[in-house]
């Protein structure tokens, strides 16, 4: 890999976060995300849609802060990398704005309160979410550390901790959305 393999995985995200694609991000495309996360827990479990949304919220509000350095309210993807590895990962923040959405995510996609996605869950989360399920499906292999055929929300919340703070090229993790090179 060319890049720093975080900061390879934060352009990812970041393009993944681009709603619109012009190569900046803006409150609304924040705003966008938060729409497709919310939009997967089930009619009526307003508790867990808003606490993507308000996840999402606290994550735009960290990038504004810390990474908007010519205050135009829009994130270059630099400034994004930057944020994200000083910021958004930072311990105190890394809870509150990104592990939030991965359990609000888990809970409500949980619908028999068994704790474990299956894999046919898991692709149709991640292909509601835009993530082709070729990549989807590999990454189930990966993030599967048992081998049970399921993903415990220990193994969920192993695999996105994984993809936003460890530098192994070689971590499971690395697959959250695919192959880091190509996804998104």
């Amino acid at each position: 890999m060319t890049e720093d393999v975080k900061a390879q995985k934060f352009s990812t995200l970041f393009r993944w976060f681009d709603q619109n694609g012009d190569g900046l991000l803006t409150h609304d495309d924040l705003q966008g995300m938060a729409e497709l996360f919310a939009g997967l827990a089930r009619a009526g479990d307003k508790e867990n849609a808003s606490a993507m949304r308000n996840a999402f919220e606290t994550w735009w509000q960290l990038l504004l802060a810390h990474g908007d350095s010519d205050g135009s309210g829009q994130i270059s993807r630099q400034e994004f990398i930057t944020v994200m590895e000083t910021n958004v990962t930072d311990p105190r923040h890394f809870e509150e704005a990104v592990l939030a959405i991965a359990d609000a995510l888990m809970r409500a996609l949980d619908t028999d309160g068994s704790g474990m996605l299956s894999q046919a869950e898991y692709v149709r989360m991640y292909d509601a979410l835009g993530i082709p399920p070729v990549h989807s499906e590999a990454a189930f292999r990966l993030l599967d550390q048992d081998g049970d055929g399921a993903l415990s929300h220990a193994e969920f919340r192993s695999a996105i901790t994984e993809f936003y703070l460890s530098a192994d090229p070689k971590a499971a993790g690395n697959w959250l959305l695919g192959p880091i090179d190509q996804a998104t």
